[in-house]
Order: C-alpha cells, then structure tokens, then sequence
C-alpha cells in the first residue's frame, strides 16, 4: 500500500503504540458508562390524531359533515401517507400518518399544517359539533406505566394524590414528559322528577336559563379616574358548592322555588363513563413517564425505583402506587444478554486461534475485541447512538466479524517467523501483503449493510443504527488489525523455530497436500464443479421461495400478555366491563401475573414502540398482564386461549397475543374491501371470509365491524307538531332533557371547569318503551303526548363507519396457526382471484397486516440496493484494477444463499425483514474473503508464477485464514441464534458463512480455470 506502513510505524514507536492503546481502552471504559440505554432505538411515529364530537349524531351525518370535509383539507398536507378514519354516531377520530422517509426535523411543519388547517375548518364545523382536536402527542412511548389505587378513596380524592406525584415525576432527572392517565371528568346532575316539573308549569329552557343567569362571567365595564382604570367586578354567584346550587331560586309563576325541591342535585364523575382503568381489578389512575432521548434508561430506572420508594412512605393509609410496565427490566436485561454474549465470543474466538495457532496468538487476536469495542463506544457516544435493541444486536454481530483482520495479520505474521524472519519484519509484512485488500473487503463487508443505514422507512429508522456500528466496528478493526495487532504480536508472540524449507515446507504438511489435491480436482472438473454450484444456488433460491416459511417480524420476548375484547358494535360500556372483570378475575389468582391493567373503552397507552393505541369505543377492552418472563407469559396465554375456546366468554371477541417486534400491526392477515356503498361492501367481505375459512391455517376470520344496531327513530307529523304550536327543534331539546341530559352551564371549580347537566330521573333513563308516554309542552303549557307529534318506529343503522384514504372499506382480518402470515396471505390472495375479477365498478380489495407493512419496509431496501451494489462493484474494482478479478469477487456474492437456506430449513427459522438484511450482508462477508484469495493469485502472477499455479496455491495459503475467520464468526454468532429478534439473522450468517466460505475455495479456482482456460493437469 502507498500510505505509510502504519504497522511499521506502531512496532517502531512501540510507547506511542501502547499510550494509544491503554488511552483506547480507558476511554471505551468510560463511554460504555456514559452511552444512553433504551429499550428500542429512537424512533419517530409519524402519526397524529383529528378528532371531533357531534354529540346526537348518526354515523353517516358525522361522516358526510364532518370527516369527509377534514378528510378534503388533510388531504392537502403534503408528505401524507394514508388516513385512517373511524365513524361513530356523535364522533369521528381520523388517523393522520405520513410517509416514512419525512425527516423527522419537518415533522413540527406538517404538523403545523395539519393544525393549521383543522382550525381553519373549526368555522364550518356544524352547529353543535366540537372540535375538530389535533394530539400529537399519540406517539409518545411510555418509559413506564404507574399505577396508582386506593380502594377507600374517591375517584378526585386520587386524582389530587396523582397530581402531586405528576408533577413531582416531571421534575425528575431524564424525565421528559409524566402524564395522568385515567381521569373521568366530574359532572354534576341536576335530575329531574319529570311529571312534578310538569305539574309545576316549569320549562327545561326555564331551569337552564335560571342557572345561567346565575353562573355567567360577564364584564361590567371600568371607570376612567384620573389617577387610574377601576374595574366594576360582578362575579357570578359560586355555584360550584351543591348546597348553594341547591339553594339556586327558580320562580315559578309568583313563587320562588329552591332548586333543590324540584332536582336532586348531586356531583359524580361522567355517568356513563367513557374510559374506565383498572389495575389488579381496582379502579386505578395511570402516571405514564416519557424518557428524555438520549437518556440512560437505566440510571432513570434507579431515579424512578427510588422516586417511587420515597413516594411510598408519603402516600395516605390505603393508597398504593404499583409498577405496571418498565423499560428499565428490559434493558437491564438486553445489557447483561450483551455482556454475556461478549465474553462468550471472545472465549470463541480465543479458543479458535489456540487451536490453530498456539495460545499467545489466541491472545493477541482475543485483545483485539475490547479494543476495538472500545473505539466503538468512543464514537458511538461523539454520535448520539444508545445501546438498544439493535445497536447491542450490532456490536454482537461485530463480534464475529472484527477479529477477521487480525486473525489474518497474526496468521501472516506467524507464518512468516516460522520461515525465520525477525520479529520487527515479520510484524509489518501484512501491512505489504494484506492490508490493501483487507481495507476494501472490510468496506465492501460493511456495504453490504448499506441499504438499511440509509432506508428512507420506519423500519429504516428503527434498525438503520445495524448499518452504522457494523461500519463502524469492521473499519475500527481494520485499523486495529494493522497498527496494534502487529504490535501486540511483536511483545508477545513466542519464538518459533525455524521450520527448514521454508515456505513449501509449512504448506507441505498432508493436511495441506489433501486440501492442494481437491483444489487442483476443482480445476480440472472446473465445469462439473460450477454447474453443480449453479444448480445448488439455483435449488436454494427455490428452496428460500417455496419451502422456508416468511415472516415480517417475529413476536418479542417481552413478558405482557395482551388480550383484546371486541364487543358487537354499540354495546354499552357496562356490557364491555362486565366481561372485562370477568376475564380480570380469571388473571388475578395465577401465580405467573405479576402486574395487570385493564382498560375499557379505548386501547392502553403506548408503552412498546409497536403497541398502537385502540381508539375510544364503548365496545372495546384491553388487558395487559404483565408475567415473570417468557415461560410464563406462554402458561398464560395457553389458559385463557383454551377458556375462550370453551366459550366461557362468548359474549365478544376475546384475542390473546403477543407483542410484536417492527411496526404496529392489528392483525397479521387482513385484506381491506372498498367501496361506496357500505351494504355491497358488505357483501363482499363477507365473501372473502368465506375464502378465508376454508384455508387451514386461517383463525377466527371475520370483519372488523358489521353489526347494524337498533336505534329508535322518530318521524314528526308536520302538521299535527303546527297545531299543537311546537318545532321539532322544542321537542328534541325536552326529549334531551328527559332521556340523556342538556348540558346547561360550567361550574368553576379549583383548576377545573365542571359541567352541570340538567337530565330527568333514572326511570326515564333506562326503559324504552317510557318513550311513547313521555309528554312535551308547548309554549302554552299544555302537556302533549309524544306519540301524538311523531311516529316511533325501530330502525337499523351503522355504528361504525371506517375510511381508508376517504374511502369506505371494511377489513377482513385473522390470526394465522401453523405457517407465517406472508405465505398465508399470498395462498390467499390467489384464491380470492376469482372474486377481485368479477368485483363491480367503484370496488376493489387491497392486502393489509403484514405483508402491507413488509412489502413497504422491503420496499424502501430494494430501492437502495442498486447503490449498495454500485458501491459494492467500486470497492472491488479499485483494489482489483480489472474486471476479471472483480468479476470472480462478484460471482461469490449470491453463494451464501445456499447454506442460508439449508440452515433455515434445518432449524424451522422463518425468512423476514431482519433475516433478509442479514442475507445481503452475507454477500459482503463472501465477497471480502473472495477478495483477499484473488489478490493473492494476482500477487503470486506478479512473482512469476503460472496462472493455474497462482491459482491452485494461493486457494491453499488463504484457506488457514479464511476458514479460521469463517469458524470465528460462525461461533461468534451462535449465542444471537436463541434471540426471538436476532436469531434468523444469526441462522442465516451461521449457514451461509461456514456454506460460503467452503464452497468459496473451491468455486472460485474453478471459475479461474474456465475464465482463463488453465490447463486441467497442473503440477505445482
């Protein structure tokens, strides 16, 4: 290499070479300590919610008024991906997603664009409509969940409690956001003897107007003096006591009444409520903590263990505050799986240069691991990258691949002090024979990587860190390999004895005479042996395609277990919690549960980067138990799974699962049916659920919403409402005021507003068919049967509407038993080809779950992998300077392929996204050992040598080497095999580096002959 011998230089200035050394490793030391800790890399969820009220409401009135016209103006943000709407009769929540690859530093804009344009829509939002509301805050990923419960307490007596421990959460260090989940809003109620109000001549409208009179906030101007402004101040009276709301004068006629003689006036929280918390089957608040990023999760899991310890003594007599998740287990965890699995491939590769090379070159090259992890964490820290998920997952990956280099410059230097050269020359040859090609195939290992590192997508930002430490860690070992490596080897390698015969006689032992027979073989059957490496490569390829079952991503190791409960659409949040209790007393007494939340009518919060929260629906419950470890999340799941196959909780849709590593996804086989009209879309998923149940490794299939509820439906007679001198608008307002409750003012109380509701008894509440006899008043007082303005008849309408990109759809969805979902999905969507041709004009179905999120996370790596190869092919041309060489180093690139799948296939591991990225750098790690065998043969022509001799030899000298780094890696790897998240990609390393590399030496002398038609009988 022109560059100076930098392996000179560090045998040279030995001192400067140890100062650098130790300085090395105590800075490692130090950023190790100091690097952030998560549990997942930092990840941004590019999502928001748009949500609005219209309290009364059919869903397709919300729909036509309210989320189709902020479906129109979202649809002008640019950089959106897709909206995701659901309509319920009162509501409307739209799911505002943008496109992975938008920087994350212009989210603040398009978020902005989004507000911008919500508020802007707020003037024509219909009369009564609330909203419409922009969260962004849906994304946050809660470090951990608290629960906080005390059973002789009220529901605001705990919210007090809470408060107090949220802002103390706030001010905690690494704390970026703690939050009170949980709270039901306090409501009072005026309720009403409805038949007494009538008796008395007294009007809804009298009652309202009375307490609004009362309780507004109205100025009264200022007088101007010469000295200053002094404001007239009329407060309104202070409604918020009950007893002063009670003694509130209504007149009536010349009377004046107390209004507690005519209403009961009591305060309670929402009646029904609409979000309900449980934790251990006690009613519970939630404090959710958001960790700063960049955070060291663990120092905050110590701050929060002693945070909590300190909160513990300050809470009153029979409140209690319980952990429910915290990321800190998780990553205490995946730091000590690190640790072990460090040491256990430094013993690996300690063993396997023992065995080949004596114990002080096991040493040497065993050094080189904490070196070169050390200048990792060193950079790692200047770049703001934690050790998480995948970053640990990387410096593992590192550790069977950045021995290479040095086991290939103290083989050299070996080889060379047993040819009787002096220690100093011996030490630097490496850097004349190697150091060059080791470079380039170190860059083009680490190119191999490169698609992910700059993969504009989700699973791009979440695993693109794969890229960079892998890069990181093999150019680090490079620089290792030739400064400190031959340093090291130079203090503390043994004499050798001079083998006589020099280099021939180290090469000339039988093991290497039977290895220099089967290359020279490879040579003359050249064309036997490259067809039958095409027809391996071939088979593997169809193998990989056909046999080796896909997947996205594979189920995490976390210990929660998730159990939804869907109920028919409309059923009332009473109904939902009763089943939920129901289930919640089943958990409690099992010994492997060690916390448990219950959520009702809407989805837990965010608490694992892949957990979507449910939007609110009174239909809708979410268990999350919280067992000791994987063991027992599974006795867990085999429970309740076989009480819901014995139909104890028929009721609803019991689902228990797993999380899942990657992005959400509800269901792992779904297909979405589009269309305008709801009824034929109908009808076709219900088609396509017949097709699914006939597939064998289908479960539970069915729609994601279907059921048509009952709804009363009131038909005014025009005239007859004329006659008796009343509107539609008078009567809806009694009906209101009689049934559910009219919302009449706000009550002022502490911090908080409180909304008085004037509604009538609960026998009026709960009966139906009290309806027809309810009586309405007109302006004259006179008292008229409802049935006799209107018509009561029972009518059927949608409670759910969903719109996928403003268009209607519904999703038939399932759970997938004995095969991955990919090629379920795929069986699945051939079998339904005879549906999609006959589907009428305006509909169609498209593919979701798994395979939708797959196929765009796949997506954004094949875009980059026509660079990854451009990048790949520069590498190799620059070191090898003609394209004979560079093509013998490309034609090994696809060879890993076939050990991939056999070890696939022979350990039953699935093919999915982290599998795949471990193919393509497969290719890398073949093509840098091919690499390295041509260089040799070019070196050897450059001495003299015939082209089959080069060939044949260099095949011979690279073997030791190649076979030794492949050995290391392979070792290295199989502690990440058992790893739910690492072990396909380690399965597929495994396979194709130990497959690769033999079939390597004796591909490549083959290729050589038939390129350079070598002679068939060489002697060498």
């Amino acid at each position: 290499m022109a560059f100076p011998n930098l392996s000179s230089l560090a045998v040279r200035e030995r001192a400067v070479t140890l100062f650098f050394l130790i300085l090395a490793l105590a800075g490692g030391a130090f950023a190790f300590l100091q690097l952030g800790r998560a549990e997942d890399p930092a990840f941004t969820v590019r999502v928001l919610m748009v949500s609005a009220v219209w309290p009364g409401a059919s869903a397709e009135a919300v729909e036509a008024q309210i989320t189709k016209r902020l479906e129109k103006r979202l649809q002008e943000v640019p950089n959106l991906y897709r909206l995701d709407a659901t309509v319920r009769p009162g509501r409307t929540d739209i799911k505002v997603e943008f496109h992975d690859y938008v920087p994350e530093r212009e989210l603040p804009q398009l978020f902005y664009e989004v507000r911008k344009r919500m508020w802007d829509e707020t003037r024509s939002m219909p009369a009564g409509a609330i909203g419409p509301i922009v969260n962004d805050d849906f994304s946050d990923v809660y470090f951990a969940l608290l629960a906080l419960t005390g059973p002789t307490k009220t529901h605001r007596e705990l919210v007090e409690i809470g408060e107090e421990i949220r802002d103390r959460l706030q001010r905690l260090p690494g704390v970026h956001k703690a939050q009170l989940l949980g709270e039901r809003p306090q409501t009072v109620y005026l309720e009403f003897d409805w038949p007494r109000l009538q008796r008395l001549g007294v009007s809804p409208l009298q009652v309202m107007q009375a307490i609004q009179a009362y309780n507004e906030m109205a100025p009264a101007g200022f007088v101007e003096t010469d000295a200053a402004r002094l404001y007239v101040r009329l407060p309104a009276a202070d409604l918020a006591e009950l007893d002063r709301l009670e003694a509130l004068p209504l007149r009536i006629g010349s009377r004046v009444v107390p209004l507690g003689e005519v209403a009961r006036v009591h305060l309670q929280e929402e009646d029904p409520p609409s979000y309900l918390v449980r934790s251990r089957g006690d009613d519970a608040l939630l404090l959710g903590v958001v960790m700063q990023r960049g955070e060291n999760g663990l120092a905050l899991g110590k701050r929060l263990e002693s945070f909590l310890a300190d909160a513990q003594k300050r809470l009153p007599a029979g409140v209690h505050l319980e952990v429910l998740t915290n990321q800190a287990e998780a990553i205490s965890a995946a730091v000590d799986r690190f640790q072990v699995k460090f040491f256990m491939a430094v013993a690996v590769v300690t063993v396997v240069t023992l065995l080949a090379l004596g114990w002080r070159a096991g040493v040497v090259t065993a050094i080189a691991i904490p070196l070169t992890l050390s200048i990792v964490f060193l950079i790692m820290l200047a770049r703001g990258i934690s050790l998480d998920r995948v970053s640990l997952g990387a410096l593992i990956l590192a550790l069977g691949l950045l021995v290479d280099d040095a086991i290939i410059v103290i083989e050299m230097m070996v080889v060379k002090l047993e040819e009787g050269w002096d220690r100093a020359h011996a030490a630097t040859h490496a850097w004349h024979a190697t150091a060059a090609p080791m470079l380039f195939g170190t860059l083009v290992t680490a190119a191999g990587f490169l698609p992910i590192g700059f993969a504009k997508s989700g699973v791009g930002e979440y695993a693109g860190n794969i890229f960079w430490v892998l890069a990181y860690a093999l150019v680090v070992s490079w620089f290792v390999a030739v400064l400190f490596t031959p340093y090291l080897g130079f203090k503390l390698l043994p004499h050798y004895r001079k083998i006589e015969g020099g280099i021939d006689a180290i090469y000339g032992t039988p093991a290497y005479q039977r290895l220099r027979w089967l290359i020279s073989a490879c040579v003359r059957y050249r064309k036997s042996v490259v067809a039958v490496t095409l027809a391996l490569l071939v088979a593997a390829g169809v193998g990989m395609a056909k046999a080796v079952p896909k997947q996205f991503f594979p189920s995490s190791d976390r210990p929660e277990v998730l159990i939804d409960i869907q109920m028919p659409a409309g059923t009332s949040i009473a109904t939902t919690d009763a089943l939920t209790r129901r289930i919640e007393a089943m958990l409690a007494p099992m010994p492997e549960v060690k916390s448990m939340m219950a959520h009702v009518g809407r989805g837990a919060p965010r608490f694992f980067i892949s957990a979507s929260p449910e939007p609110p629906d009174t239909a809708f419950a979410k268990i999350v138990a919280v067992t000791h470890d994987v063991a027992a999340r599974e006795r867990v799941i085999a429970a309740v799974q076989q009480a819901v196959d014995r139909g104890e909780f028929a009721e609803g849709r019991v689902r228990v699962h797993r999380l899942l590593y990657g992005p959400p996804v509800a269901w792992p086989i779904e297909f979405r049916v589009m269309g305008p009209d709801l009824n034929e879309v109908r009808r076709i998923a219900h088609e396509v659920r017949a097709v699914m149940a006939q597939h064998t490794n289908v479960v539970d299939p069915h729609l994601n919403y279907d059921e048509r509820t009952p709804v009363l439906q009131l038909t005014f007679l025009p005239e007859r409402l004329a006659s008796y001198g009343l509107t539609p608008l008078e009567v809806k307002q009694q009906l209101q005021f009689a049934l559910t409750g009219v919302p009449v003012t706000e009550l002022r109380r502490g911090d908080r507003t409180v909304a008085l509701i004037a509604r009538g008894a609960d026998a009026w509440l709960r009966d139906p068919a009290a309806l027809a006899t309810v009586e309405v008043r007109n302006a004259a007082g006179a008292r008229i049967p409802l049935q006799s303005v209107a018509k009561i008849v029972v009518a059927y309408e949608d409670q759910v509407i969903k719109r996928y990109n403003r268009e209607r759809y519904i999703a038939v969805q399932s759970e997938v038993e004995g095969a991955q979902p990919p090629d379920v999905t795929k069986a699945l969507w051939q079998a339904l080809e005879p549906l999609r041709a006959t589907l009428p004009p305006g509909y169609h179905l498209e593919v979701g779950g798994t395979v939708e999120a797959s196929g765009k996370a796949d997506a954004s790596i094949q875009k980059l992998q026509p660079i990854m190869v451009a990048v790949t092919l520069i590498f190799i041309m620059l070191q090898m300077r003609e394209f004979a060489g560079t093509f013998m180093t490309v034609a090994t690139a696809p060879l890993g392929l076939i050990g991939a799948t056999v070890a696939l296939l022979l350990t039953q591991r699935p093919f999915g996204f982290v599998a795949l990225l471990g193919l393509i750098g497969l290719g890398g790690i073949l093509m840098r050992n091919t690499l390295i065998l041509t260089q040799q043969v070019r070196d050897f022509q450059e001495q003299g040598w015939s082209p089959a001799e080069a060939v044949i030899e260099a095949a011979v000298r690279r073997a030791r080497p190649v076979v030794l780094t492949a050995l290391a890696a392979a070792l290295a790897f199989l502690p990440l095999a058992t790893d739910t998240f690492w072990g396909p990609l380690a399965i597929v390393l495994i396979g194709g580096v130990v497959v690769g590399t033999a079939i390597t030496l004796l591909f490549v002398p083959a290729l050589y002959a038939i390129w350079y038609r070598l002679p068939k009988t060489v002697g060498v």
